[in-house]
C-alpha cells in the first residue's frame, strides 16, 4: 500500500462496558482505542483550540456512533461531546501513534499541574463481585464460588486475575491469562473487559466445559 492510500476499516466494534473501540483495517492492523483517548484527541474545533489539555475524562464512554458517508464516523460521548468527526485516516493515525500520543498527553497534564493518577484513583472505587469457578478449578482451588471485594486498582479481568494469582502457587499456576476463559455476567469477555460492583465473573479453564457449581452437571457456557 502506498503512502498516498488510506486504509479503510473492515470492522468497528464498541466494547461499551470496557470503554474501548476496536477498529480493524484492511491493511491488517487492529487497534484498541480507549474512549478516553478518542475523547481527548477529538479533532472538533472546541477541543483542538484549547490552550490546555482536556482533563477528567477517565470514565467517559461512547453512547453511539454514526456513519459519515463512506469516509468517517461521528462519535457521541456520554459527557455531551458529539461534534468529533473521525475519518478513517484519523482513526488509523491515532492507532499507530497511540503510545507516543498518550505519553505526550500525560506529560502535558504534568506541565499544567494535573495529577492524572490521583484523579483516576478518586474516580475508582472498591468493587464487590461474585466469582464462579468451573471444572478443575473447583477441585484445584477448593471452592465453587466466592464473593470478594477487590481494591481500587483492580478494574478489569486482567488486573483481577493478577490480584487472584497473589493468593499462592496454585492460583499463580492456574490463573495465567492464556489458561483462562472468562465470562462477565454469562457473556464471554476479553482481558480488558471492565467490571462493576454486582457483576458475576466466571472463570473456566481454556477448553473446559462449564459446570454449574450448585448442580455439578456439565453445561454449555456459550
Amino acid at each position: 500500500m502506498s503512502d498516498k492510500q488510506t486504509a479503510s476499516p473492515i470492522e468497528i466494534n464498541l466494547h461499551q462496558k470496557s470503554r474501548v473501540l476496536v477498529v480493524s483495517f484492511d491493511d491488517g492492523k487492529t487497534f484498541d482505542l480507549p474512549c478516553e483517548y478518542l475523547r481527548v484527541f477529538s479533532k472538533a474545533a472546541e477541543v483542538v483550540t484549547l490552550t490546555e489539555p482536556v482533563t477528567g475524562k477517565q470514565k467517559v464512554n461512547i453512547e453511539k456512533i454514526e456513519a459519515q458517508g463512506s469516509y468517517a464516523i461521528r462519535i457521541f460521548f456520554d459527557d455531551g461531546h458529539d461534534t468529533g468527526i473521525y475519518s478513517w485516516e484519523t482513526l488509523h493515525k491515532l492507532g499507530l501513534a497511540y503510545k507516543d500520543n498518550w505519553a505526550k498527553y500525560l506529560e502535558s497534564l504534568k506541565a499544567v499541574g494535573y495529577d492524572y493518577d490521583a484523579a483516576k484513583s478518586e474516580l475508582d472505587e472498591e468493587k464487590t463481585i461474585k466469582v464462579l469457578y468451573f471444572v478443575n478449578f473447583v477441585r484445584e482451588l477448593g471452592k465453587e464460588s466466592e464473593e470478594i471485594t477487590v481494591p481500587k486498582s483492580v478494574i478489569d479481568i486482567s488486573t483481577l486475575l493478577a490480584y487472584l494469582r497473589k493468593r499462592g502457587e496454585r492460583w499463580e499456576r492456574l490463573l495465567q491469562e492464556d489458561r483462562v476463559q472468562v465470562m462477565v455476567n454469562k457473556a464471554i469477555s476479553e482481558m480488558f473487559t471492565v467490571f462493576e460492583t454486582g457483576d458475576e465473573i466466571g472463570l473456566v479453564p481454556c477448553g473446559g466445559i462449564g459446570v454449574k457449581p450448585e448442580e455439578g452437571e456439565p453445561e454449555d457456557i456459550a
